[in-house]
């Protein structure tokens, strides 16, 4: 029963109080009250608390619950030992607004409005499920990286970090118009903001939080705790680094490799190297600055006198990449285990969703590459897991195509909420419960739009359990085709060879199939306009 309905029924209580009887009542009403208040609290508390953290650009490949040898994530492998990990978990669109957006609308990016990074500004006046918890009695609230344009709305609370945000000493935009400037590293001053808001949050309602951490996003800045963390460690180099990319045209013109795109002095911290310096870097205080010099000096002046040419400095400069990508990771994973430390020592483990997801993948050498962006897998999928006690096995797995399009139905479905129809995602809250009926996707699309920064290609394409068809276009015209089972590592397209007319043809189909079903009318009139 409600809280407001409880002081309705305390009112005819009292109006229906008779003198002779007065003494006797007065008694009895601090009971009655405390009581009926104690219900209310335990009806709101049947709804269940929402934690999703998601971070930027971590890679599954990173990740030891994936199975991942180059680090060791306690925190991050502890929700999946504690509830479900989602093997084939994928976003819609691999980059970092247009993947938020996607979380917060669950719909696609032409349905949402916001394609990518470039020209998109979030129109806060539209359905989010969210403002469907805030409005169903949930506090709400984000905190952390945001990266939309706008201001948030459906929030109750929020505090972000201007466009990307900064690794040292950041600003933080707060709801009442002020920047304001904290000390400390992003991942630690995040979650310090996120226990602040839940120790100060009304503990009779149910609330949500997004954490939105910046890390692992470029250019990967450890904690001065955390630099040299993997000094000693010398990481094996993707079998395909040196990938040739035939018959991979839009392979061919990206500018996203760890040899020729990514900077000695913006991305390494070789800041002889040129005058791209990384702004967290000038905002450090003096013993945080200390500490950087002490740990990165003696690396540049050692690299200076090896002279490093051709492969063998390439060589170097993805060592140098995995070293400090992985040490930025570590700090993410520690405030992970700080989110749950605090869930379990507040006594809100057993009725609290905790989500941990990437905005999208990242690639880790893979091709001879960094970033995201393209529909192959390493960008494309990301690392998902869940726990909600009570409705998720410890130690689940799942295989089933999910999508980040598919949280928003999926909380609204969790809180007893009416998903609304616009939304384009589906509540995989039947997978969560074993039930073997209960069936994922048979395909996923996506669609990708930036046309600038790395130099990839706009596409969109299908995936099914085996194969994977894309359609490339405006920087480069062309179709892959791959046999995901005979070629994970997506290397040798198939589109256009022989014996693949008729898995092609179905497959067009298919794809033809998602682009009517989500509405897309921009690749709908590609796939015409190329005869498809």
């Amino acid at each position: 029963m409600p809280l407001k309905v409880h002081l309705i029924i305390l009112n005819v209580v009292k109006t229906e109080i008779k003198d002779d009887d007065y003494i006797y009542h007065m008694k009895q009403i601090p009971l009655f009250i405390s009581l009926l208040l104690l219900s209310a609290v335990s009806f709101a508390q049947k709804k269940p608390n929402i934690v999703i953290i998601v971070s930027d650009d971590h890679a599954f490949q990173t990740i030891s619950a994936y199975g991942s040898k180059l680090m060791q994530t306690p925190n991050i492998d502890r929700i999946a030992k504690e509830g479900m990990r989602f093997n084939k978990a994928y976003v819609t669109n691999s980059i970092c607004g247009p993947s938020r957006a996607v979380i917060l609308t669950g719909k696609y990016s032409h349905k949402n409005g916001f394609k990518d990074n470039d020209h998109s500004r979030f129109d806060g006046n539209q359905d989010t499920f969210v403002k469907h918890l805030q409005s169903g009695g949930y506090q709400t609230a984000w905190i952390g990286k945001w990266h939309l344009g706008s201001n948030p709305e459906g929030f109750n609370y929020w505090q972000i970090l201007p466009d990307q945000g900064n690794y040292y000493n950041p600003d933080f935009l707060m709801m009442d118009g002020s920047k304001k400037k904290t000390e400390g590293y992003v991942s630690n001053l995040i979650e310090d903001a996120a226990e602040e808001w839940m120790e100060k949050r009304d503990p009779s309602k149910p609330f949500c939080l997004v954490i939105g951490h910046k890390a692992t996003h470029r250019t990967w800045i450890p904690d001065t705790t955390d630099m040299g963390r993997f000094e000693k460690v010398n990481f094996p180099m993707p079998a395909n680094f040196y990938d040739a990319y035939q018959n991979r045209e839009a392979a061919k013109v990206q500018d996203m490799t760890v040899d020729k795109a990514m900077l000695m002095d913006y991305d390494l911290k070789m800041l002889s190297y040129g005058k791209q310096v990384d702004g967290a870097i000038k905002r450090m205080n003096p013993e945080q600055r200390a500490k950087f010099d002490a740990y990165y000096q003696p690396i540049e002046a050692d690299l200076k006198a090896r002279k490093l040419e051709g492969k063998a400095l390439v060589e170097w400069k993805y060592q140098r990449y995995m070293k400090d990508y992985l040490s930025t990771a570590a700090s993410l994973d520690r405030n992970i285990g700080r989110t749950l430390d605090y869930l379990d020592q507040h006594q809100l483990k057993e009725n609290t969703i905790v989500i941990y997801l990437s905005d999208q993948g990242f690639y880790m050498g893979e091709h001879g590459w960094f970033d995201k962006r393209f529909m192959y897998e390493e960008s494309f999928r990301t690392p998902m897991m869940m726990r909600y006690p009570g409705k998720i096995r410890p130690g689940s797995k799942s295989e089933d195509f999910v999508m980040n399009l598919d949280i928003a139905p999926t909380m609204l479905d969790a809180a007893g909420l009416a998903v609304p129809k616009e939304i384009q995602g589906k509540s995989f809250m039947p997978l969560l419960k074993g039930n073997p009926k209960a069936k994922g996707r048979e395909a996923m699309y996506y669609h990708y739009y930036e046309n600038t920064v790395h130099s990839v290609s706009p596409h969109f394409g299908v995936r099914t359990k085996r194969y994977k068809l894309i359609r490339f276009y405006e920087r480069v015209n062309t179709w892959e085709l791959y046999d995901l089972q005979k070629d994970p590592n997506e290397e040798n397209n198939l589109f256009g060879k022989k014996g693949y007319d008729l898995i092609t043809k179905e497959l067009k189909g298919v794809l033809k199939a998602q682009i009517l079903k989500y509405d897309d009318q921009e690749a709908a009139k590609l796939m015409e306009s190329a005869g498809s």
